[in-house]
Protein backbone atom coordinates (compact mmCIF):
# COMPACT_ATOMS: atom_id res chain seq x y z
CA UNK A 1 0.00 0.00 0.00
CA UNK A 2 1.14 3.58 -0.66
CA UNK A 3 1.02 6.12 1.78
CA UNK A 4 1.69 10.18 2.68
CA UNK A 5 4.28 11.38 2.43
CA UNK A 6 3.28 13.30 5.86
CA UNK A 7 4.79 16.90 6.67
CA UNK A 8 4.98 17.89 10.14
CA UNK A 9 5.84 21.62 10.29
CA UNK A 10 5.90 23.64 13.80
CA UNK A 11 3.95 26.90 13.72
CA UNK A 12 4.59 30.38 13.09
CA UNK A 13 6.47 33.02 15.83
CA UNK A 14 3.38 33.60 18.19
CA UNK A 15 2.37 36.95 19.24
CA UNK A 16 3.37 36.42 22.37
CA UNK A 17 7.25 36.83 23.03
CA UNK A 18 8.60 34.45 25.44
CA UNK A 19 12.18 36.50 25.74
CA UNK A 20 9.80 39.69 27.17
CA UNK A 21 9.51 40.22 30.46
CA UNK A 22 8.91 41.05 33.52
CA UNK A 23 10.27 38.11 35.53
CA UNK A 24 7.20 36.08 36.56
CA UNK A 25 6.65 33.36 39.79
CA UNK A 26 5.35 30.47 39.22
CA UNK A 27 2.07 30.99 39.44
CA UNK A 28 2.34 33.79 37.36
CA UNK A 29 3.72 32.11 34.80
CA UNK A 30 0.68 29.73 34.65
CA UNK A 31 -0.82 32.83 33.82
CA UNK A 32 1.32 33.16 30.80
CA UNK A 33 1.37 30.15 29.23
CA UNK A 34 -2.44 29.91 29.55
CA UNK A 35 -2.54 33.32 27.29
CA UNK A 36 0.04 31.59 24.98
CA UNK A 37 -2.02 28.90 24.01
CA UNK A 38 -4.83 30.62 23.36
CA UNK A 39 -2.87 33.29 21.31
CA UNK A 40 -2.70 33.23 17.44
CA UNK A 41 0.86 34.32 15.42
CA UNK A 42 3.00 37.58 15.35
CA UNK A 43 1.36 39.76 12.34
CA UNK A 44 3.27 40.10 9.47
CA UNK A 45 5.07 36.71 9.39
CA UNK A 46 5.30 35.11 5.67
CA UNK A 47 5.79 31.38 5.61
CA UNK A 48 9.06 30.45 4.12
CA UNK A 49 8.50 29.45 0.26
CA UNK A 50 9.89 25.71 0.96
CA UNK A 51 7.24 24.99 3.46
CA UNK A 52 4.41 26.42 1.21
CA UNK A 53 5.85 24.06 -1.84
CA UNK A 54 6.03 21.40 0.23
CA UNK A 55 1.97 21.31 0.87
CA UNK A 56 0.59 23.30 -1.92
CA UNK A 57 -0.03 19.40 -3.55
CA UNK A 58 -1.34 17.44 0.27
CA UNK A 59 -4.33 16.01 0.37
CA UNK A 60 -5.15 16.20 3.81
CA UNK A 61 -4.99 19.26 6.33
CA UNK A 62 -4.91 19.11 9.73
CA UNK A 63 -3.50 21.08 13.00
CA UNK A 64 -3.56 21.03 16.90
CA UNK A 65 -6.81 23.07 18.10
CA UNK A 66 -4.67 26.16 18.71
CA UNK A 67 -4.91 28.98 16.90
CA UNK A 68 -1.30 29.19 16.30
CA UNK A 69 -1.35 25.94 14.51
CA UNK A 70 -4.62 26.75 12.82
CA UNK A 71 -3.23 30.32 11.85
CA UNK A 72 -0.46 28.55 10.50
CA UNK A 73 -1.97 26.36 8.56
CA UNK A 74 -4.01 29.06 6.91
CA UNK A 75 -0.50 30.67 6.31
CA UNK A 76 0.93 28.17 4.62
CA UNK A 77 -2.10 26.38 3.29
CA UNK A 78 -4.24 29.39 2.05
CA UNK A 79 -8.26 28.54 0.78
CA UNK A 80 -7.76 24.72 1.99
CA UNK A 81 -9.74 23.18 4.16
CA UNK A 82 -8.45 21.58 7.60
CA UNK A 83 -9.74 19.55 10.20
CA UNK A 84 -8.37 20.82 13.87
CA UNK A 85 -7.83 17.96 16.96
CA UNK A 86 -7.07 18.04 20.10
CA UNK A 87 -4.64 15.09 19.76
CA UNK A 88 -2.14 17.69 18.07
CA UNK A 89 -1.88 20.53 20.88
CA UNK A 90 1.59 20.92 22.50
CA UNK A 91 2.68 18.82 25.00
CA UNK A 92 1.82 20.93 28.57
CA UNK A 93 4.68 23.01 30.74
CA UNK A 94 3.92 22.84 33.89
CA UNK A 95 5.85 24.98 36.03
CA UNK A 96 7.38 23.25 39.69
CA UNK A 97 6.25 25.14 43.00
CA UNK A 98 9.05 27.31 43.49
CA UNK A 99 7.81 30.60 45.03
CA UNK A 100 11.09 32.12 45.62
CA UNK A 101 11.70 31.91 41.93
CA UNK A 102 10.74 34.33 39.39
CA UNK A 103 12.12 34.02 35.78
CA UNK A 104 10.87 35.12 32.22
CA UNK A 105 8.77 32.97 30.28
CA UNK A 106 11.40 31.72 27.80
CA UNK A 107 13.79 30.44 31.30
CA UNK A 108 10.40 28.62 32.83
CA UNK A 109 9.77 27.08 29.54
CA UNK A 110 13.28 25.30 30.07
CA UNK A 111 12.61 24.38 33.66
CA UNK A 112 8.99 23.71 33.26
CA UNK A 113 9.73 20.75 30.11
CA UNK A 114 13.17 19.47 32.57
CA UNK A 115 10.80 19.09 35.84
CA UNK A 116 8.01 18.09 33.46
CA UNK A 117 10.03 15.23 31.62
CA UNK A 118 11.05 14.19 35.30
CA UNK A 119 7.59 13.29 36.23
CA UNK A 120 6.01 16.86 36.92
CA UNK A 121 3.05 17.60 36.05
CA UNK A 122 1.10 19.84 38.42
CA UNK A 123 -2.73 17.90 38.38
CA UNK A 124 -2.06 18.37 34.41
CA UNK A 125 -1.48 15.70 31.08
CA UNK A 126 1.89 13.70 32.70
CA UNK A 127 4.35 12.68 30.08
CA UNK A 128 2.92 9.24 30.07
CA UNK A 129 -0.03 10.33 29.25
CA UNK A 130 1.27 12.60 26.59
CA UNK A 131 3.92 10.06 25.41
CA UNK A 132 0.09 8.13 24.54
CA UNK A 133 -1.60 10.64 23.17
CA UNK A 134 2.02 11.16 20.37
CA UNK A 135 0.93 7.19 19.90
CA UNK A 136 -2.52 7.78 19.13
CA UNK A 137 -1.46 10.74 16.96
CA UNK A 138 1.00 9.42 14.99
CA UNK A 139 -1.40 5.92 14.16
CA UNK A 140 -3.86 8.84 13.08
CA UNK A 141 -1.44 10.08 10.85
CA UNK A 142 -0.39 6.97 9.34
CA UNK A 143 -3.82 5.66 8.52
CA UNK A 144 -4.79 8.97 7.01
CA UNK A 145 -1.93 8.67 5.19
CA UNK A 146 -2.99 6.08 3.14
CA UNK A 147 -5.42 8.37 1.28
CA UNK A 148 -2.58 10.48 0.41
CA UNK A 149 -0.48 13.20 1.66
CA UNK A 150 -0.61 15.04 4.87
CA UNK A 151 -0.28 17.91 6.51
CA UNK A 152 -0.18 18.83 9.58
CA UNK A 153 0.44 21.99 11.68
CA UNK A 154 1.60 21.59 14.97
CA UNK A 155 3.59 22.24 17.72
CA UNK A 156 7.64 22.10 18.45
CA UNK A 157 7.92 19.38 21.42
CA UNK A 158 4.93 17.40 20.77
CA UNK A 159 6.35 17.19 16.92
CA UNK A 160 9.13 15.62 18.62
CA UNK A 161 6.71 13.09 20.17
CA UNK A 162 4.82 12.03 17.22
CA UNK A 163 8.30 11.69 15.57
CA UNK A 164 9.54 9.26 17.82
CA UNK A 165 5.87 7.41 17.38
CA UNK A 166 6.01 7.37 13.65
CA UNK A 167 9.60 6.02 13.65
CA UNK A 168 8.14 2.60 14.99
CA UNK A 169 5.73 2.62 12.76
CA UNK A 170 8.02 2.64 10.28
CA UNK A 171 8.20 6.26 8.55
CA UNK A 172 11.75 7.53 7.47
CA UNK A 173 12.76 11.41 8.18
CA UNK A 174 13.50 12.27 4.16
CA UNK A 175 13.95 16.26 5.14
CA UNK A 176 14.47 17.87 8.27
CA UNK A 177 13.97 21.44 8.38
CA UNK A 178 14.59 21.44 12.33
CA UNK A 179 11.84 22.39 14.86
CA UNK A 180 12.32 26.47 14.67
CA UNK A 181 9.46 28.59 13.91
CA UNK A 182 7.86 27.37 9.97
CA UNK A 183 10.37 24.02 10.35
CA UNK A 184 9.30 21.24 9.12
CA UNK A 185 10.16 17.29 8.61
CA UNK A 186 8.91 15.42 5.69
CA UNK A 187 8.63 11.44 6.25
CA UNK A 188 7.83 8.58 3.84
CA UNK A 189 6.56 5.13 4.39
CA UNK A 190 8.66 2.33 2.62
CA UNK A 191 6.78 1.06 -0.49
CA UNK A 192 5.18 -2.44 0.44
CA UNK A 193 5.57 -2.21 4.33
CA UNK A 194 2.15 -2.81 5.13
Amino acid sequence: MTRGPIIVARHGRPALDRDVGPRLSWREYIDWWAAYEAGGLEAGQVPPDRLIAAVADADLFFTSARLRARETMQMAAPGKASEAFDVFNEAPLPPPRLDWLKLLPRNWNVVSRIVWIGGHSLDGESIRQARARARIAAKQLHEDAAKGKVFLAAHGWFNRMIRRELRKLGWRCVYNGRDSYWGFREYHYPEGRD
